[in-house]
């Protein structure tokens, strides 16, 4: 199986950003740590889009993405973030190695 990879936007209400991002990094905390699947969680920054937060993200193979989507701490990161999130979309991806 193919690794497999995530390149999403999250975007912010109106001056709500600086508050998502301390979730975002709990979020890809927990994500690392409890999800052995996850191998890499990026969160950038746009230098000319103050309302826009991009993530890069691979796991081991798609089943692993769905265990991420799927788990707890997505759930507790959109409960928290609630409101302050107007939109979150992604490309799936495989990657080449």
């Amino acid at each position: 199986m193919s690794k497999f990879s995530t390149v999403s936007t999250i975007e912010a209400a109106a001056g709500r950003r600086d508050q998502i991002l301390p979730l975002l990094v709990a979020h890809k905390a927990r994500c690392l740590k409890e999800e052995p699947g996850t191998l890499q969680f990026e969160i950038l920054l746009p230098n000319n889009d103050d309302a826009k937060i991009l993530l890069y993200e691979v796991y081991r193979d798609a089943a692993a993405f769905d265990v991420h989507r799927n788990g707890s701490s997505f759930a507790r990161w959109q409960k928290e973030t609630a409101g302050m999130v107007e939109k979150l979309y992604g490309t799936r991806c495989e990657v080449i190695d």
